[in-house]
């Protein structure tokens, strides 16, 4: 086989009503949506940036678009940073494509001209005059404001992860043998206080039975040859390891099928993006608190843990190759989770479909719940063997332990 490489708490849900189209009008693209889109050419399809890095990216672009279209709209809404002085009669279009041009240009310069190419593009589209100027400065504040809020915020940090030889503790490993992402755990928060405030129960102790459980199950599952994970147990676990983040798909489908205004979704996607990169943040915090190995350590060096109920075996190896830091907890369920939960939330309710394509999968996979797709995304990490049971839970409570923390206490309506 080839290895491949590559229940939710409601607090202050707000309902969102399907907007209706007149009769016979043509579509207007959604430019939030249409610069969401923008922003995964940039960041993903040009940048290249790793997992840690997109989250960033893609909080501080839906940070910015929120607060000027908020702001445009009359502050309906608490704004993320705040709301720069408009009159209502401003281009929310030209607000949305200056605040994303402006942040995307900022965060990758060597970007700047197909950028401006695109934004360009954008205002030429746009009648000239007031309303298409005052958009643009108020974009223009909104940008300016986040840039320098999550200027210096630590993303360039050089801490390294703790390195392990104990059993239990986390080591390098292969093929790479890299340790990367250790600057993670100190990125300043974009709206949750204490990171550490959401720490795990851990994973269970290597002499434990429940230890044991989660090591004898992905022994057998995650492992390149199993022979007891089903073909769609495969194909999911290499559908949601798509570095091709399926997760932008899923925001932007669910924004078109349930026919959101640009000012919900410009909340939406602030709300989901804002979230997950907070959660994302926490998880690497608890990864660095607990520094637990990885199922192929765990297994390959299994007679030296001190448990009877385990056999190592020094030749095993997994479906996935294990991404370059701690276990515990699973960073993919941590922040799938939080956007569930967030979506969950937004709506007030689980039961909205949606579907992603995945490249790496060459599949699309198809969900009835934002609930399933967290819960599918659990199972998901385990079939892959890079994840220990507990690793997966523990990172979806982590997840969905934010994303009630933010919605309970940031963009509340104001009235």
């Amino acid at each position: 086989m080839r290895r491949f490489v590559t229940a939710f708490v409601l607090i202050g849900a707000v309902i969102v009503a399907p907007v209706p189209a007149a009769a016979g009008a043509p579509a207007v693209p959604n430019s939030v949506i249409v610069w969401d889109r923008h922003a995964q050419t940039a960041i993903w399809d040009f940048g290249q940036q790793l997992p840690w890095v997109q989250s960033r990216s893609f909080a501080m672009v839906s940070g910015a678009v929120y607060d000027a279209v908020n702001a445009i709209a009359g502050k309906p809404y608490e704004p993320y940073l705040g709301a720069p002085r408009a009159t209502g009669r401003e281009s929310a279009d030209a607000a949305v494509a200056t605040a994303a041009y402006r942040v995307l240009a900022t965060i990758l310069p060597e970007q700047a001209d197909r950028l401006r190419g695109q934004y360009d593009e954008a205002l030429a589209a746009i009648p000239d005059g007031p309303a298409e100027r005052g958009g643009v400065a108020v974009g223009e504040r909104t940008a300016a404001a986040i840039i320098a809020a999550r200027t210096g915020d630590g993303s360039d940090g050089t801490q390294q992860w703790v390195i392990g030889t104990a059993p239990g503790q986390w080591r390098p490993t292969p093929p790479a043998f890299a340790s990367t992402a250790g600057q993670v755990a100190f990125i300043k928060p974009f709206l949750v206080p204490d990171p550490a405030a959401f720490r795990t129960d851990g994973p269970a102790p290597l002499s434990s039975a429940a230890y044991a459980r989660d090591f004898n199950e992905i022994k057998v599952v995650g492992a390149l040859q199993s022979t007891t994970r089903t073909a769609d147990q495969t194909e999911a676990a290499i559908w949601w390891h798509d570095r091709n983040n399926t997760e932008w798909q899923i925001k932007r489908q669910v924004a078109e099928t349930q026919r959101l205004t640009v000012l919900q979704t410009a909340r939406m996607f602030a709300m989901i993006d804002i979230i997950a990169v907070d959660a994302q943040i926490a998880c690497f915090d608890d990864k660095r608190y607990w520094s637990f190995w990885r199922p192929i350590t765990g297994i390959r060096e299994g007679d030296g843990d001190g448990n009877p109920r385990t056999q190592g075996d020094p030749a095993w190896d997994s479906l996935l190759v294990a991404p370059a830091f701690p276990d515990h907890p699973s960073g993919h369920t941590c922040g799938t989770a939080s956007r569930m939960a967030t979506m969950h939330t937004f709506f007030g309710r689980d039961r909205i479909p949606f579907s992603a394509y995945s490249e790496a999968a060459g599949t699309t996979r198809y969900f009835t719940s934002f609930s399933q797709a967290s819960a599918e995304v659990l199972g998901a990490r385990i079939w892959g063997g890079i994840h220990f049971r507990s690793a997966s839970a523990q990172g979806r409570t982590l997840g969905e332990e934010v994303s009630a923390f933010v919605t309970a206490r940031h963009f509340r309506p104001r009235r």
